[in-house]
């Protein structure tokens, strides 16, 4: 593509696909940000809040798009990228030449690379590849981390639409780049996780009060973000879904998936990703992915949340 876009600045209008937990709350600061706001999800009623502020509905990706200097996406997995971008009235049959999409969602690196080409060779548009990190609250507080692949003048060009739902934003480099940051992102949660939900499980087995023993580990050198917020819901057995295990597994699958794509050696990776394939297989799949700790600690004859539990 020739020429850079134009920087987006509201009141600039931005559509946004995929209300979600996290989708609902971005696109509600993009428009407390001053955007003029268009919308569309598969359920309308996820948009009626964003509706009654001022946002307004569109009945498909493509009329979305259509007078958009950015599009957004935030969907659950690659093949629902893909449609919406390219399916039967997706997003590149509205977009305009010189807009620029960011996709906010979790998949394949190899995949985002390529709907960027595909984009940019159809309609000379831009797509940046934005997974972030944060969970729901930092959607809602406009804190979330955002892992950017793509080019750096569409980079520029979208800053007032990134800073709008996130506060670290760090261009990583081309397309996918932003994708591969968030596998390893994922998988050093989800390794962590596994580690905690074993360290618990043993303080258990040994009569060790858990809660205390998060205390000290967590003035040490041990402290981390899993520890401090993952191990308290497993202490407290609160395992209502905040980023279900269901989704970790599929953030897990890409974490593999690159890792082989890379050739690196990843036993932590793969052993994590087989704990979050038996989370989901043992019916765990719709609850919070710390209920890993839960599973851990049924596999070493533990079950309550006393200090040690009762056997099996």
């Amino acid at each position: 593509m020739s020429g850079s876009p134009g920087t987006i600045a509201p009141p600039a209008r931005v559509a946004f696909i995929g209300l979600g937990v996290m989708g609902a709350a971005m696109a509600a600061n993009i428009r407390r940000a001053g955007f003029a706001l268009t919308v569309h999800t598969r359920s309308r009623a996820k948009a009626r809040a964003l509706e009654a502020d001022g946002a307004r509905w569109a009945d498909t990706p493509a009329e979305a798009a259509r007078g958009a200097a950015c599009v957004c996406l935030c969907l659950p997995d690659t093949p629902d990228v893909e449609t919406v971008l390219f399916g039967p009235e997706g997003v590149a049959g509205g977009i305009a030449r010189g807009a620029v999409a960011i996709d906010f969602s979790t998949i394949s690196a190899t995949a985002a690379a390529g709907f960027a080409a595909r984009l940019a060779a159809e309609r000379g548009a831009w797509l940046l590849d934005v997974p972030v990190s944060g969970g729901p609250a930092g959607a809602r507080e406009g804190t979330l981390t955002c892992m950017i692949g793509g080019a750096a003048e569409a980079v520029a060009a979208a800053d007032p639409v990134l800073r709008a739902v996130g506060r670290t934003l760090t261009h990583l480099g081309p397309p996918g780049a932003g994708q591969v940051c968030k596998a390893a992102n994922q998988l050093l949660v989800a390794a962590t996780l596994l580690a905690v939900s074993e360290a618990l499980a043993l303080g258990r087995k040994a009569g060790l009060d858990p809660a205390a023993m998060r205390a000290a580990l967590l003035g040490g050198s041990a402290r981390s973000f899993v520890l401090e917020n993952h191990a308290r819901r497993i202490i407290e057995g609160n395992d209502a879904p905040g980023f279900r295990a269901e989704l970790m597994r599929k953030d897990l699958r890409l974490a593999a998936a690159a890792t082989r794509d890379h050739g690196v050696f990843a036993p932590a990776t793969a052993l994590a990703a087989q704990m979050l394939e038996a989370m989901v297989a043992t019916g765990r799949g719709d609850r919070d992915c710390s209920a890993l700790g839960a599973l851990v600690a049924e596999l070493s004859g533990l079950r309550g949340g006393g200090p040690t539990g009762p056997a099996r």
